[in-house]
């Protein structure tokens, strides 16, 4: 297969490995980016940190909370540039979608789209943003969005730097007070600083499990420093690691970021419950990135400016 020069630029902003080892990984692959990937981390090649979903879009994410506390919804509404996300008119029609979604619990997208406009049931969800778009006169889209119902408990939730990382935590709570609202508020920004995958590492699935072992195994063996250790000690050394890297990726055993003794969130959340004498459970957690995914149109406004010359 022809690796192409947009192949290997597209693996390098995916993988931050060197460009020689991405035209490596491809060849080796024939071109499959997944498989690339894998290649690049089994050789220790890729960059840890560097995530494959480019962060791109404009738009803003909302957030919509009952007053009970027992149901929330979250949505992201993007849009083609980030000053008009900031527009009061697009920050007010996406909390107006938000609240909807919370009253309604549509069942998916479609089904929201094709729902009457709360403010003017004349008018569909999909004709009221293709109303949106004209006025504004700019392209936007509800990308997507998600509800959240406790019966027996609480949701709280917190927005970042206006809009860009929205997150929902829901907890069971025997009673809901100043104490438990600032304890699921702190999770909540837990959650957009670390980023977790995972409530806990009993919500881990065999298949990523098995699946990293296989990485690791394969780094590990690819260390010159690891030539004669038997098998039995390599199997031994990453299960240590994945051990490890699941504390990093599971909410409850995350080390606190606000803690100075080094508890993990798990162990500060029990903290507050025993010093209030009151249950608190985490449940869940939803966390939305503004663009998360998508890749941002690449403009230069000097050479749109030159061709309109």
């Amino acid at each position: 297969m022809n690796i192409t020069a947009a192949m290997v630029k597209e693996l390098r902003e995916m993988s931050g490995a060197g460009m020689m080892d991405c035209k490596k990984a491809l060849t080796k692959t024939d071109g499959d980016m997944d498989k690339a990937v894998e290649f690049l981390r089994e050789n220790g090649l890729a960059k840890a940190e560097k995530k494959a979903g480019r962060i791109a879009a404009e738009g803003i994410v909302k957030i919509d909370i009952s007053d009970d506390k027992k149901s929330a919804a979250i949505v992201e509404v993007n849009s083609e540039t980030d000053f008009v996300a900031k527009n009061d008119t697009f920050q007010n029609y996406v909390a107006e979608v938000a609240a909807q979604i919370n009253a309604e619990s549509p069942a998916d997208l479609d089904a929201f789209l094709g729902s009457p406009w709360a403010k003017d049931s004349s008018k569909t969800v999909k004709e009221q943003l293709a109303s949106m778009v004209a006025t504004i006169g700019e392209n936007m889209n509800i990308r997507r969005f998600e509800k959240v119902n406790v019966e027996d408990g609480a949701v709280v939730g917190y927005i970042h730097a206006g809009g860009k990382i929205g997150v929902l935590v829901s907890a069971k709570v025997d009673q809901y007070s100043a104490e438990v609202e600032e304890c699921l508020k702190n999770v909540c920004m837990q959650v957009a600083a670390m980023n977790p995958k995972y409530l806990s590492s009993d919500d881990v699935s065999e298949e990523y499990k098995k699946k990293e072992l296989e990485v690791l195994v394969a780094q590990a063996k690819n260390d010159p420093k690891n030539a004669n250790k038997p098998e039995n000690i390599i199997e031994k050394m990453v299960t240590g690691r994945l051990n490890k890297e699941l504390k990093e990726v599971c909410l409850t055993e995350q080390v606190y970021v606000k803690a100075e003794n080094k508890e993990n969130v798990g162990q500060y959340v029990n903290s507050v419950a025993k010093a209030i004498g009151s249950d608190i459970t985490l449940k869940g957690f939803v966390r939305y990135e503004t663009g998360e995914g998508l890749e941002k149109k690449n403009e230069n406004f000097a050479e749109e400016v030159m061709s309109q010359l």
